[in-house]
């Protein structure tokens, strides 16, 4: 597109400012900033941020809140029976090649002390495997059990897995698991894609300029994950997620966190379960620790479900309890852990202008358009503008939630060494003490003091541990096969 056009664009939408300092710029520096109006949808910005300024206004007079109606979440904590069936319904949808799996991983682990991105962190386990390492892991042991359970040929199962990073961390992302050999994935089943990014806005709604030459943006959110399905996956590949999974005959899409070391990738029970509620969309919960954990909660708000921060309950609300049962009423954790259709996620574009982008006002580094120089503010001057993943629950006809046990599926990395709550060492004790219950399970006995790591090559959810019956383990250690155990007694 011309410049002159760019411009009249940008002039009629009201960013003109943009162009200030056209006139002092080298033609380098008019190039690179030519590029990057040309890519940004200014009429898009403007609705988001008239859309985000509305609805937090109407946020003084929000809709009623209430717990989720009887019937409406299900649990799997004391209903084996049912989670036996949904297992099997699960593994015939991944056996069939009806699954895949979308990954939320462009953070980098700031909080951690490192600028790699997060899902390249080792937890401290014997094996000294990253998260991702472990997800990919867990992957490939649930495709063979998949292939043994439904009498598929080795090697016949895949589940597709789309890694969303985000700029700063893509080619960090990439470079690990080349460098990794996909750890034992193959290549073309793991596919990159990018988590989109939006300008910073002043109060007002003006694109801000984070130097002469450049826009100040910031990432969207993880509800920026539904744009990014349908954004081309790269320069040189025009085609997108979400034609990857019509290419591949992909039904049901299990999507999570990188930062969950517990996470059931592609979980057969879970997808099991939202399979025969035929439902579109679904939440995986855990109930919560106490009325006061700070955690928000799929609950209803008017006629929709939806996810309800922990400060938009009152505390009368938070310590509200069922007659019957005496669980909590708002007990619904939420743990960004999701079920989608594909068909379900080709639907959002529709309806996506209808989603209120939440507004996140923060000190931006900017450039005075008067004089040019740089600023650094000491308060809040202007907002990045983001959606959650779980902004579409409302829009969705047939929604479902299962709630499952946190001490086997949630375990957040959240913060730094040492804070003594969702950091490293609590991630590592969450799974070592999961690892020692499948042994114990499978009618072993473990020594206090004894740790064992059991890769997830080994065993995807307790399975495959028949050999070990009426044995007693003393000493510590990580196995990569089952027969690495009996060093271990």
């Amino acid at each position: 597109m011309a410049v002159d056009n760019i411009r009249h664009k940008y002039q009629s939408a009201g960013h003109d400012h943009l162009f200030t300092f056209w006139s002092s710029l080298s033609n380098l520096e008019r190039d690179s900033l030519t590029r990057q109006l040309e890519n940004l949808d200014v009429e898009r910005v403007n609705r988001i941020y008239k859309k985000a300024i509305a609805t937090e206004k109407e946020s003084a007079n929000p809709e009623p809140i209430e717990p989720l109606p009887v019937g409406a979440c299900e649990s799997v904590v004391n209903d084996p029976a049912n989670e036996k069936k949904w297992r099997s319904e699960g593994l015939k949808a991944i056996a069939r090649g009806e699954v895949g799996v979308l990954l939320m991983a462009g953070g980098q682990g700031t909080r951690l002390g490192s600028s790699a991105p997060k899902g390249c962190y080792d937890i401290g386990l014997p094996s000294h495997k990253s998260l991702f390492q472990y997800q990919a892991e867990r992957i490939a042991r649930l495709q063979v059990v998949a292939e043994k359970e439904c009498s598929k040929p080795a090697g016949s199962v895949i589940i597709p897995w789309y890694v969303m990073t985000s700029g700063p961390t893509r080619r960090e992302t990439e470079s690990f698991f080349t460098n990794n050999n996909f750890f034992g994935l193959d290549s073309k089943n793991v596919i990159f894609f990018e988590q989109g990014t939006l300008p910073c806005l002043t109060a007002e709604g003006k694109i801000m300029l984070e130097s002469t030459t450049r826009v100040a943006v910031a990432p969207d959110g993880n509800g920026g994950l539904y744009a990014a399905t349908r954004t081309p996956l790269s320069e040189s590949d025009s085609s997108t997620v979400l034609d990857d999974l019509t290419r591949r005959g992909i039904l049901y899409v299990h999507a999570y966190c990188v930062d969950n070391c517990l996470v059931k990738v592609a979980d057969p029970v879970f997808l099991g379960y939202c399979i025969s509620k035929q439902a579109d969309c679904a939440a995986k919960v855990v109930p919560k620790t106490s009325p006061s954990e700070s955690v928000g909660v799929v609950a209803r708000r008017g006629d929709k479900f939806s996810v309800v921060e922990y400060s938009e309950i009152s505390k009368e609300q938070a310590e509200l309890r069922n007659s019957k049962t005496g669980e909590l009423a708002f007990n619904a954790a939420n743990i960004a852990n999701h079920f989608y259709t594909t068909s379900y996620l080709k639907s959002i574009e529709s309806f996506e202008d209808d989603l209120a982008f939440h507004i996140a006002r923060k000190k931006i580094p900017t450039i005075d358009l008067k004089t040019g120089e740089a600023v650094k503010p000491s308060k809040p001057n202007g907002m990045k503008l983001e959606l959650f993943v779980f902004d579409v629950f409302p829009f969705t006809k047939r929604f479902a939630v299962l709630e499952v046990a946190r001490n086997e599926e949630f375990s957040p990395l959240k913060n730094a060494p040492g804070t003594g709550a969702d950091d490293p060492d609590t991630s590592r004790r969450d799974l070592l003490a999961q690892h020692k219950r499948f042994l114990e399970r499978a009618g072993a006995q473990v020594k206090d003091g004894a740790e064992i790591e059991l890769s997830p090559r080994v065993s995807y959810d307790g399975e495959g541990l028949e050999s070990v019956k009426g044995k007693t383990f003393s000493r510590s250690g990580y196995v990569e096969n089952i027969e690495e155990l009996d060093a271990l007694f």
